[in-house]
């Protein structure tokens, strides 16, 4: 299947490539919706904005195109389910989406979600009315083996924010998932949080993976 690839710059989105690939599948594009012009970080349930200004260089790295809008609706829907509101930020994917499959074919897309059924039922709903297929393999992975998978896979990403007990910018900023795995499982276990920052606890921009053909510096 010829998959678009939902990309932040995260951890999670590029795992989820990796896994695309391994069952089978050929990423041939990258799709990411950012923040407005001076704006680093929106209140975005749907979302990852915090490292939008990286992007453009995991084209370069993976030697695909690109295709970015700039997200203008808000989280209208907030129920269980989604209905279609011209004013919810979702409607930002949908266009994002008709965008890539007006020059490239695709029959499905790879999306990060772990956790969240606000996100996954989003994505699923997006998919549905375009005729293409979701695929989340990381969706509701246990956290803890998740983690470890990734940094076992050579997913090279650092940590570039930082918001929840047991983490400190001035400690804990820049350094790698592989170098933090210990100190996640700490505070994981002190104070319950998620380890692998899906409740917003930490962001990340993945540097280098096995699908680059460069590392970005």
């Amino acid at each position: 299947m010829k998959v678009v690839a939902l990309i932040s710059g995260g951890k999670d989105s590029c795992y989820n490539m990796l896994q695309c690939v391994a069952h089978g599948h050929e990423v041939v594009a990258l799709a990411n919706l950012k923040p407005p012009q001076n704006t680093d970080e929106m209140d975005s349930y749907m979302y990852q904005t915090v490292g939008h200004d990286g992007i453009e260089l995991y084209s370069e790295a993976m030697g695909l195109p690109l295709f970015r809008r700039t997200i203008q609706g808000n989280p209208v829907e907030q129920g269980k389910e989604y209905s279609v509101n011209e004013k919810d930020e979702v409607e930002d994917l949908y266009e994002l989406l008709k965008d890539v499959m007006a020059e490239v074919h695709i029959e499905g897309v790879s999306s990060g979600a772990i956790f969240s059924d606000y996100q996954r039922v989003r994505v699923e709903n997006v998919c549905s009315r375009l005729g293409l297929t979701s695929l989340a393999y990381l969706w509701k992975r246990n956290q803890k083996e998740l983690l470890k998978e990734m940094i076992d896979s050579h997913i090279d990403a650092i940590i570039i924010k930082v918001a929840t007990m047991g983490l400190e910018p001035t400690k804990h900023l820049g350094k790698t998932i592989s170098e933090m795995y210990p100190h996640l499982l700490k505070i994981n276990e002190k104070f319950d949080c998620n380890i692998c920052g899906e409740g917003g606890e930490y962001e990340t921009f993945t540097c280098d993976c096995p699908l680059f053909k460069k590392k970005i510096i």
